[in-house]
């Protein structure tokens, strides 16, 4: 028997079709092991190490596979093929103790048999320069994000999340929402000349020179002495300029394309239209079996192979005709920087159409198939052509314009139409009857009407993502991954208004904190750079390790004086830093360890009360925390002594002392005893202090009932009873 491991289970299954007898196929689920989990686990004093983990929940899999892996003849890694999934191979190799040399690493761009049986066929031991790339950008993140988020939080009072391309992206938002904001509109005017030759059909022209420069009519004044000179003038045809425009058919989808079309034509968000496609390219559950459907989804090349190429041309010719194949296939050219390794998204097999699969495909994974399959085909189609007319009017120093557009052929938008919508304020004609130059016009009607300048329109996903690729921040692979985190419902740094995204108040003095400490962090240019160069170590042209530690040089001392304060410790008058403990945000003397002095950081918002500290005689101070309004004594970090503050409500049903309405961490509300932490009781509901007569648990009061909070017992009676 020989083993091939493989990262999902349904890609598993769908491979299991192709191979039977000799080879087990099993999946990992994903990463073995990862960086812990609740601290930064790089070894920052011996050449930034990173030190991995097992999850628990991944020890029933390791422990299966490394049965599995002793029983079979040879052990195949049939992880994605991604710098991600090279990452998981090594992580799987370390585990089952595989041989450092082992020709064993194999992968496919598509699930099928031919595909799969060809990299049986063709094993190569780990490629140890996309591992150390994919190493080197979880070690740089990793050190960012653990750095960078306990110095945001501390410094806003915030519990808050901070990364090295995540930050930039929320950047992008800020800077255009303040844009928005700081925008002073500018009144102007449009005048529409509705004119008509003689024994011809009428047209619109707007009004968009004079003397031979742009122009607009600045407010109503001007409009209407425009208005009043061109009513009594000559209106003739300028200028007719005739010509057949030709749009060439878009390239097949990469996930970046992937990504805002699904916005932009599905109204999907980035993190499910990688979801999705993730299932297409594993394989969906049918009658037969498992189907993958379409090529990897993780790329940045928009190369298709000669054989697939050469079977959408079949269809296309068989399906619409010959005119509809070009002359010369159409190919396409990858942008510079981008990764090569495998082929643009297209469906594996382009005889599967659509309404083929249509009824064992739910809504979206249809909706997602549908459109990359047409894209891929309109990729292969030839041109559309269109009869352009442009006319330019002219009336005393002024010049009006139009234009039309008449389609001659479909071509690829016989299959996929990516025509954008032309802007409601270009007055343009579909259809412009015959004209030459220096024809006279009679003017109809003109009409005035008053505009102002819009501000910047917000991003959505879709351009979003456009623009952070255009700029060369982050790659393909995390972009639906950075989109998931601005909208993270705990700290939602985005909401969004229909499409649009729109960034929270916290957003604005986080994004202010990183600017003002993490200037390098921040910059479009800096994070594109850091990119390439770590594109570069899986080239094997850099170590990854004088990467990092050239980053981290200016870095450390960026994290020391984000957390210096202005506050001068009493006790040896060093500057203080302020740093989030378990208890809150506090200030630490900066000569630690040699002065150990620290100071509550929330001292400024506390409200002096007439109470006396039972423990130390100074006075207490009114305070507010996640849990409610507290009293804590004055003489902090002295004398520690608090009292609660918070609502009591209902009764302790294990020592008869008032319960108190809390907040959990998570947000939600319980009901706790006041006596804590002598008396540990808490309840989800208010506990009316009684037991159940029935089983003996204590009793609740719960939309004007009291019921047995028992799960077993159904006990119930009026409240008022």
């Amino acid at each position: 028997m020989q083993l091939i491991i493989v990262e999902s289970p349904h890609k598993a299954k769908t491979i299991e079709k192709f191979l039977k007898g000799d080879y087990k196929v099993d999946a990992s689920k994903g990463h073995v092991r990862d960086l812990p989990v609740n601290y930064m686990g790089i070894n920052l004093a011996n050449n930034f190490e990173p030190y991995y983990v097992i999850s628990p929940d991944k020890k029933n899999d390791i422990k299966r596979l490394e049965t599995q892996a002793k029983k079979a003849e040879k052990v195949y890694l049939a992880t994605d093929p991604d710098r991600e999934g090279e990452a998981i191979s090594w992580h799987l190799k370390e585990v089952l103790n595989l041989p450092d040399d082992a020709v064993n690493r194999i992968e496919f761009n598509e699930i099928t048999e031919k595909a799969v049986k060809k990299a049986l066929a063709n094993p190569r031991k780990i490629d140890m320069n996309l591992v150390d790339a994919q190493q080197a950008r979880r070690v740089l993140d990793r050190i960012v994000g653990y750095s960078i988020s306990p110095a945001a939080s501390s410094r806003l009072n915030e519990n808050l999340s901070a990364g090295r391309v995540q930050s930039v992206a929320l950047k992008m938002v800020v800077d255009r929402e303040r844009e928005i904001q700081a925008f002073v509109p500018q009144e102007y005017w449009n005048l529409k000349a509705d004119v008509k030759p003689n024994g011809k059909s009428n047209f619109k022209v707007l009004l968009v020179e004079k003397n031979g420069k742009k122009y607009k009519p600045a407010n109503a004044e001007e409009a209407s002495m425009v208005e009043n000179l061109l009513n009594g003038a000559s209106f003739f045809v300028k200028n007719v300029k005739k010509s057949v425009v030709k749009s060439h058919a878009p390239a097949p989808f990469i996930t970046s394309t992937l990504q805002q079309d699904g916005s932009i034509k599905l109204n999907i968000s980035a993190p499910q239209v990688m979801q999705i496609a993730q299932r297409l390219y594993e394989g969906v559950e049918t009658p037969k079996g498992n189907i993958a459907l379409i090529t990897y989804m993780r790329t940045d090349s928009v190369r298709v192979s000669a054989e697939a190429q050469k079977e959408a041309l079949e269809y296309i010719r068989e399906n619409f005709g010959d005119e509809y194949v070009p002359i010369k296939p159409n190919f396409y050219k990858t942008k510079n920087g981008a990764q090569d390794a495998h082929e643009a998204i297209r469906p594996i097999d382009v005889r599967r159409t659509p309404d083929s699969v249509k009824d064992i495909l739910d809504k979206n994974q249809y909706k997602l198939y549908k459109l990359i399959y047409e894209r891929f085909i309109a990729s292969q189609m030839s041109e559309a052509k269109y009869d352009s007319v442009a006319v330019e009017v002219g009336a005393l120093d002024y010049v009006f314009k139009t234009s039309g557009k008449t389609l001659l052929f479909k071509g690829y938008t016989a299959v996929y139409d990516d025509t954008k919508k032309d802007d409601d304020e270009e007055t343009g004609n579909k259809l412009l009857p015959a004209l030459t130059d220096g024809e006279p016009l009679s003017l109809l009607a003109l009409d005035k009407e008053q505009k102002f300048t819009k501000p910047p329109v917000r991003y959505t996903e879709a351009t979003l993502i456009k623009n952070m690729e255009d700029k060369g921040i982050g790659r393909p692979s995390t972009y639906a991954t950075i989109m998931a985190k601005l909208s993270d419902k705990k700290r939602e740094y985005v909401t969004k208004d229909k499409k649009y995204l729109v960034p929270n108040a916290i957003s604005y003095d986080l994004i202010d904190f990183l600017v003002k400490y993490f200037p390098d962090i921040m910059d479009i240019s800096f994070t594109a750079r850091m990119e390439t160069a770590l594109d570069d170590i899986g080239e094997g042209g850099r170590d990854w390790h004088k990467l990092v530690a050239d980053f981290y040089r200016p870095f450390e001392n960026q994290v020391r004086n984000s957390k210096l304060t202005d506050r001068i410790c009493e006790k040896c008058g060093s500057k203080m830093i302020i740093n989030s403990g378990k208890y809150g945000n506090y200030y630490a003397c900066s000569n630690y360890p040699t002065c150990q002095n620290i100071k509550a950081v929330n001292e400024k918002v506390a409200i002096p009360t007439d109470r006396i500290c039972s423990k130390c005689g100074s006075m207490m101070v009114e305070r507010e925390g996640k849990f409610g309004k507290f009293l804590a004594c004055s003489n902090y970090p002295r004398c520690k002594n608090t009292v609660s503050m918070t609502e009591s409500v209902g009764v302790c049903p294990t020592c008869g002392k008032p319960t108190k309405k809390m907040m959990s961490k998570s947000g939600k509300v319980f009901y706790g005893c006041s006596d804590y932490p002598n008396c540990k009781f808490m309840s989800w509901d208010i506990p009316t202090g009684k037991k159940c007569p029935v089983c003996g648990e204590y009793l609740i009061s719960v939309e004007g009932k009291v019921k047995c909070s028992g799960k077993k017992c159904n006990y119930e009676e009026d409240a008022k009873s």
